[in-house]
């Protein structure tokens, strides 16, 4: 006889929670949900999961608890607050937090759990809406071995790459560390690209140049910031869908806490964190973080 597949909680049901729990369904979970959106939980019960009144009721019967949170704020609250979960997990449940907050909250949050004999994990993700939808994310998964072994499967049924970073906390960093290199590249790739067209080049010859070259990277490959190189990147449609520049500039408000915490020298991930608070500032914090190429146009700052 065959194991039975846990029961799995799902609380948070955004554009990345609602598409991730979808796949749990596809992969034949049995799914409960709860999000203070109702049309987000009609929507998963029309695929076949079943609607919780309340975060304390949907989790009641959870083997396995997963939130996708805003802040670190909504995920101490929820777990450990006045009126946390902490209350109403059963003992030897396992809690996956694929909010992307700061380190310290996901080890309080753990340490406090661990006493009520709840295991956690952080499990932030990479990959977007799209990733989330195609069941292609990546998990970085900072948690004891043996409660990273016992979610591989839950993660494996939303996610492609399944990485464990570490104990409490390392997947959160990791997660920081990966988004403030990615905004370097984003406005490496775009300067050098408006500088180019401001000297007669054509963007898309330009950009072949350097993905033949040692200016090559992810931005390149598959997310050119400037329109119409790249069909299906976000920049080719308004800028529309992605990954949008406030949550580019809130993971990169974490990762220079982080710094300062570990006093780690991260000038470039200053100026980054600076140049996409201008960007939103101005208006585009809805955009796609690849909007930042809007920023060294000539045209815009001549508008």
């Amino acid at each position: 006889m065959e194991n039975q597949l846990p029961k799995v909680a799902f609380i948070g049901l955004g554009n990345m929670g609602a598409p991730m729990a979808h796949n749990l369904l596809k992969a034949g979970f049995s799914v409960s949900v709860f999000d203070l959106v109702q049309t987000a939980m009609d929507n998963l019960e029309q695929a076949g999961a079943t609607q919780a009144k309340s975060a304390e009721n949907v989790v009641q019967e959870a083997d396995v608890v997963i939130s996708m949170l805003p802040a670190g704020k909504h995920v101490e609250s929820l777990y450990v607050g006045e009126k946390g979960l902490i209350k109403h997990l059963k003992a030897g449940a396992l809690v996956i937090d694929s909010s992307t907050i700061d380190a310290a909250t996901s080890k309080m949050v753990a340490s406090q759990l661990a006493q009520k004999n709840i295991h956690f994990i952080d499990a932030p993700v990479s990959g977007g809406v799209g990733g989330a939808t195609a069941g292609t994310l990546t998990f970085i998964v900072g948690g004891d071995q043996q409660d990273y072994v016992r979610a591989l499967p839950i993660l494996q049924a939303m996610g492609k790459n399944i990485f464990h970073a570490g104990d409490h906390g390392a997947g959160q960093v990791a997660k920081i560390c990966n988004n403030m290199l990615l905004s370097v590249l984003m406005l490496g790739t775009s300067e050098a690209l408006q500088m180019a067209i401001d000297n007669g080049l054509d963007p898309k010859v330009m950009s072949d140049i350097m993905l033949q070259s040692s200016g090559r990277n992810w931005t390149l490959e598959l997310y050119n910031p400037c329109p119409d190189v790249m069909p299906n990147a976000p920049s080719s449609h308004d800028y529309q869908g992605g990954f949008m520049v406030d949550l580019m500039k809130k993971d990169l408000g974490l990762a220079m806490d982080t710094g300062l915490k570990s006093q780690s020298a991260t000038p470039m991930g200053a100026l980054a964190q600076s140049l996409y608070s201008i960007h939103s500032q101005q208006g585009n914090g809805q955009l796609d973080f690849s909007s930042i190429f809007n920023l060294f146009s000539k045209q815009e700052k001549s508008k």
